[in-house]
């Protein structure tokens, strides 16, 4: 008697909580918790908790516990789409990640200039400057990423958006005066840092403030980066 011929079975696939978290996914995640910051369903202590935990994450399921409570978390995420989407009318197109360098040298970022959704530091026995107190932010969360191996990154922010930190040095400094924004719709800037023999330095500049918050963080820039992360 022949023996019955079992179709070959493959391997489990791994669970989508297991996967790695991208950029995008860590941008996603902190749209949902300011949102929910505005509608007063977390506190301003609540907020910085999470996202601080947030930014921290290395994969899905670390991300998910922080949104598991918030309706934003459960509404249908759109199908990825195979190219990067055309900017709608009257919205703001993502830009491409701003890199500033500094080997042997310095570079500065200062002005009246855009802020990027984030913005990647080198210091490499050089100094790197980002000045945000006169910049226009067009999105709510601003991530900078800053290395430094023996040199210098320093950042400035206005006294009025949440600056928060995470980050580590080896025989290097790493500080972050946290601040946490009275207005929820202000920006949050979240320095992501690393230091060998180095320093990496945020904090606010006392009398700088953003002059008009809502003008420059639009309600319709949240919806395009929902919509499209």
């Amino acid at each position: 008697m022949d023996l019955e011929k079992r179709p070959q079975q493959s391997a489990p696939a791994a669970e989508p909580t297991d996967l790695r978290a991208s950029d995008a996914d860590r941008d996603r995640t902190a749209d949902i918790l300011r949102e929910a910051l505005a509608e007063g369903r977390l506190t301003a202590e609540e907020h910085a908790e999470r996202i601080d935990g947030v930014y921290r994450a290395k994969t899905l399921a670390e991300l998910e516990p922080y949104v598991r409570d918030l309706p934003g978390a459960h509404r249908p995420r759109p199908a990825p789409a195979p190219h990067a989407p055309a900017p709608l009318p009257g919205t703001i197109p993502l830009e491409p990640d701003e890199k500033l360098v500094a080997v042997f040298s310095s570079s500065t970022r200062k002005g009246r200039w855009r802020v990027g959704r984030r913005t990647h530091a080198y210091a490499v026995f050089g100094n790197v400057e980002i000045d945000l107190t006169e910049a226009i932010f067009e999105y709510p969360q601003v991530v900078i990423k800053a290395w430094s191996v023996f040199g210098n990154v320093e950042v400035t922010v206005p006294e009025n958006i949440t600056l928060r930190g995470a980050g580590s040095g080896v025989f290097g400094n790493f500080e972050v005066d946290t601040l946490a924004a009275e207005d929820p719709q202000a920006p949050t800037v979240f320095i992501d840092g690393y230091s060998v023999f180095g320093n990496i330095e945020a904090k606010p500049k006392r009398g700088k403030l953003v002059a008009d918050l809502h003008k420059y963080v639009g309600r319709h820039v949240g919806k395009h980066l929902r919509k499209h992360l």
